[in-house]
Parts: structure tokens; C-alpha cells; sequence
């Protein structure tokens, strides 16, 4: 006997009138023969009421996910510009390489510089890049050094000494570009500074019979600089006091509502402004 069933997916859904057309024909059934199939139809228009609202949450879905996947690959893209710029402007990229002079020789970079980047990384987690190539831990740049006032840091480190046996510099965590600043204790212990920017650093030396490792640890702040309340109206605005060489005091305007904000915006201000002196203020409030 031959099979002449029409298969299920080469029939079309019917759409709204034919529904209603069925539930009118229903009407005109037996009662014992509209009583099951107005059942089942009841249990059809379900299923296609159910249907049609997946269909719509998966629409709605698919748009909020397509525009938060839009959201995502602009600020992938604003951080990769911010990442170049720091490469073009200051010369390093964070990604083990030497560093390049600033505006001269801009690197070539491949797919290994940018998954390995630590200033990437950063740049993707909200936080401003420095100004200035970090100091570096074994080829790689060493923010938390920067930017941690009260840790004190294990290190690898040695003073280097001119053919006079004269202290001119330091070697720490295999960064070479540590400055000697001043020689606190012969021998033993100094405050150095990477390349002559950012915070002032307490290296002291541990003879090998005594620990295997020396430490390091920011120095307090050198100069302390008023940041200003002002209320008006209800509103609330910070403004940095800076003295100027020929004397007088300069008012910055910080784009900060709250004191936290106040300060991250006037320590940017300084490391744009002042790098040398970044790491060495300390901010006190005044109204």
C-alpha cells in the first residue's frame, strides 16, 4: 500500500484567517465531534501563540546582543587607538620590546605585541596610560611599582659603579635605567629614580649572607599642593593650586565631582604637566 501522507515540512503554516476560518467550521461540527476538536485547536493556537513569542524574544535578543556586541567593538577600538597614540607618543608599547624614541621609529607590530601587551591589557581595563615608559620587571612594564605608595617590593638589584668605583646608577628586576638620586648609607642603601621621572624609590642592598634579596620602596611625597572646594549653587567643583615661577598661584580646573576623582585628575594633571614630580605630591583639601 503505497504512502500518501504529504510530509510535514513541505507544508506551509497556516496563517491568521485560516485559523479563524477552522475555529467557524468547528462550530458547525456535533457537539461530541467539536467538543474534542475545538480541544485541539485550543491546543494548536497555544503552541503558535508560544511560538511566535519565542520567536519575538529571540529577535529583541538578537538586537540587544548585536548592539552590545557593537558597544564592545568601539571601545575595542578606541582602546587600540589610545594604545598607538602612547606608542607614538611616548615610545613604548608594553609588550617586552626596547623602547622606541617618541615621533621616529615607530615599530613594527605584530599579533604577539598586541596579545601580550601589559599597557593593552591596562589601557582595556579603564586605566590612563603613563606619559612616560614604567619601569620595567624583567622586560615587562611595572606599573604597580608606580603607582603602589606603601608596598614594600623584593628585588633582584646591584649598584652600578664607574671605573672610580663611584655609585652612578642601579640595575633593578633586570631594568637598567634606574638613576642614583642620593646615597642614603655607604653601600647600603639609596633613593633612585627611573630615567629622572615619576616617584623617588628607597633601594636598600642585602649582602648575600644576609637575605638573597634586596627591597624597594616609593618614597613619601616631597611637595604638598591645596586642591580647592568650592560650592555653589549646589554644585561642587576642585581646582588645583600650583605655584608658578614668577610667582603667584595658578588655579586648575579638575573635572571631578567627589575628592577621589579631585585627586586622580590633579595627579594626570601632574604627570602631564610635571613628570618629574609625579609620585611626589601630596594633595591636601581646603574650602
Amino acid at each position: 500500500m503505497m504512502n500518501d501522507e504529504m510530509p510535514l515540512d513541505s507544508v506551509d503554516p497556516l496563517d491568521a484567517d485560516e485559523l479563524m476560518n477552522f475555529a467557524e467550521r468547528i462550530e458547525q461540527l456535533s457537539p461530541a465531534d467539536a467538543e474534542w476538536v475545538g480541544s485541539l485547536f485550543q491546543e494548536c493556537m497555544r503552541a503558535r501563540m508560544r511560538e511566535a513569542e519565542l520567536l519575538s524574544g529571540l529577535t529583541e535578543a538578537g538586537a540587544t546582543e548585536s548592539t552590545e556586541f557593537d558597544a564592545q567593538l568601539a571601545q575595542v577600538a578606541l582602546d587600540a587607538a589610545e594604545w598607538l597614540k602612547t606608542l607614538w607618543n611616548v615610545g613604548y608599547m608594553g609588550a617586552g620590546s626596547f623602547p622606541s624614541q617618541p615621533r621616529s621609529a615607530f615599530p613594527l607590530i605584530e599579533l604577539e605585541d598586541v596579545i601580550k601587551s601589559a599597557l593593552f591589557a591596562r589601557i582595556r581595563e579603564g586605566k590612563r596610560p603613563l606619559p612616560f615608559p614604567p619601569p620595567t620587571r624583567h622586560g615587562l612594564p611595572w606599573h604597580d611599582l608606580v603607582e603602589s605608595a606603601e608596598i614594600t617590593y623584593d628585588v633582584a638589584a646591584e649598584i652600578v659603579r664607574d671605573d672610580q668605583g663611584q655609585s652612578i646608577g642601579a640595575i633593578v628586576e633586570a631594568c637598567p635605567d634606574w638613576q642614583l638620586i642620593e646615597e642614603i648609607t655607604k653601600d647600603r642603601e639609596y633613593i633612585i629614580q627611573h630615567r629622572g621621572l615619576g616617584p623617588l624609590f628607597r633601594l636598600r642592598i642585602e649582602h648575600p649572607e644576609t637575605s638573597p634579596t634586596s627591597t624597594l620602596r616609593r618614597e613619601p611625597p616631597r611637595w604638598t599642593r591645596q586642591i580647592r572646594l568650592q560650592e555653589r549653587g549646589g554644585f561642587r567643583s576642585y581646582t588645583l593650586e600650583w605655584p608658578q615661577e614668577e610667582g603667584g598661584m595658578q588655579s586648575i580646573s579638575l573635572r571631578a565631582a567627589t575628592w577621589e576623582r579631585a585627586e586622580s585628575e590633579a595627579g594626570y594633571w601632574i604627570v602631564t604637566k610635571h613628570p618629574e614630580m609625579y609620585g611626589q605630591v601630596k594633595f591636601e583639601k581646603a574650602e
